[in-house]
């Protein structure tokens, strides 16, 4: 019968993102988006010759409103991945600098995504992401404090300018606080696009629920772990 030759494969179920982390992801990914689009055309809007130029002006700054509410959207969601983190351990995804493993490993995962391992070892978080991520919300920080200096320059006088007013400065000038926001947005780019590789991969290739655990909060591994302390349980399923 066909059923003799199916195979019985195990997997413990790992819960790892509450929920504050997942709507977190998933309104970073709809702001990323959005923000990206509406800086392009802030920082060079399209000429809309079958307008008039009032209503082209209008546009842009319609443009530049949806621009301003996604970052404050995503602005939001980081509270919520704030609260995630002092929930929910699973929630937590710090580089283990500390630990010697953990630069070993790194090479080792990344050595299997260039293709040049066939396997490396099973992760809840592998230490290339953990590296990425921090790498991540550095860049995230930057776009952060560069954004609201520009945003608040319209009112020198106010309390957002007090607040943010010193990266001008500090930069050198709006205009270089204009370019490092720029730029970073395009290393966010290139973040997202090296993301989406790994995580295909991972979920279509290799069965490690990164795709779906956005959605359930949990990881189905065949084998422990490395990191498996970093959660308190599992469950066989």
């Amino acid at each position: 019968m066909e059923h003799d030759n199916m195979k019985i494969q195990k997997r413990r179920e790992y819960y790892l993102f509450s929920p504050w982390l997942r709507i977190f992801h998933w309104i970073m990914v709809d702001s990323i988006i959005v923000l990206f689009v509406t800086g392009i055309l802030i920082g060079k809007p399209l000429e809309i010759m079958a307008l008039e130029p009032t209503q082209t002006s209008m546009l842009m700054d319609w443009v530049r409103n949806i621009h301003f509410l996604a970052a404050y959207a995503f602005c939001a969601s980081f509270i919520l991945r704030i609260y995630g983190f002092i929930v929910n351990k699973g929630d937590r995804l710090f580089p283990h600098f500390w630990e010697g493993r953990f630069y070993a490993d790194t090479i080792d995962v990344a050595m299997h995504y260039m293709l040049v391992k066939k396997f490396h070892r099973s992760y809840l978080r592998n230490p290339l992401a953990r590296m990425s991520y921090a790498g991540l919300y550095v860049l995230v920080a930057i776009e952060v404090l560069t954004g609201f200096a520009m945003y608040y320059m319209t009112n020198p006088d106010g309390i957002g300018a007090t607040l943010f007013g010193w990266v001008n400065v500090w930069l050198g000038g709006e205009m270089m606080t204009h370019l490092v926001h720029h730029y970073t947005a395009w290393a966010i780019v290139l973040f997202t696009s090296g993301h989406l590789y790994m995580v295909t991969r991972a979920e279509f290739m290799e069965g490690e629920s990164e795709v779906s655990s956005m959605f359930s909060g949990s990881k189905l591994l065949e084998h422990v772990p490395v990191d498996a302390s970093d959660v308190d349980s599992a469950e066989k399923v």
